[in-house]
């Protein structure tokens, strides 16, 4: 099944799950840090109502501040990008705006992704999105794999899938943060 058919077939918990997941590979752009989007991974682990989640995202937000820069001093779109996620999650669990927010996550993170690996990527992220992968840059095909993986674990075992989804995304955080303190170096 393509991520899009994915997204448009999870609940509300998946699709809350799928978006953060998204921002929490890309928060070592925002400089944050492995405890940082904790809190939101517990409220959905223990079903939190809606204004824990609201609560939680606010704090966050206190915590990663305006995205007008990434951690290695200099601007760029992936930071951009990953600001525009964190800034888009809605304070409300409902399922209308948490599948926007999914999708948007979605594409944004693999957009974080093509422009973080050197390899060129010319086929559309829509394209990519619905299944078509042969050719894919290893960062992003390794992005795209992360997604679905989130999808289909909560897809079929609801809260028991958080911890795999949670692990899903600690891995691929670690690859990114390697990825941008790698091309910190390189800019020095």
């Amino acid at each position: 099944m393509s991520l899009v058919d994915l997204i448009a077939r999870a609940d509300d918990r998946g699709l809350a799950a799928s978006g953060l997941a998204c921002l929490d590979r890309c928060v070592p752009l925002l400089g944050g840090d492995d405890e940082t989007l904790r809190p939101l991974w517990g409220a959905l682990a223990e079903d939190a109502d809606a204004t824990a989640w609201g609560d939680l995202l606010k704090q966050v937000r206190g915590t990663l501040g305006p995205a007008d820069g990434p951690a290695d001093g200099g601007g760029d779109e992936a930071v951009v990008l990953a600001g525009r996620m964190l800034e888009a999650a809605p304070a409300e669990r409902c399922a209308a705006e948490l599948r926007r927010w999914a999708d948007a996550c979605s594409v944004a993170s693999l957009q974080i992704h093509r422009l973080l690996d050197p390899a060129a990527d010319p086929a559309p992220l829509d394209s990519r999105r619905a299944g078509r992968t042969e050719g894919m840059p290893p960062l992003v095909a390794a992005e795209l794999r992360r997604q679905v993986t989130v999808l289909e674990v909560l897809a079929g075992n609801g809260a028991g899938g958080m911890r795999r989804a949670l692990e899903v995304s600690t891995e691929g955080r670690r690859v990114l943060r390697a990825v941008v303190s790698r091309r910190a170096r390189g800019r020095r």
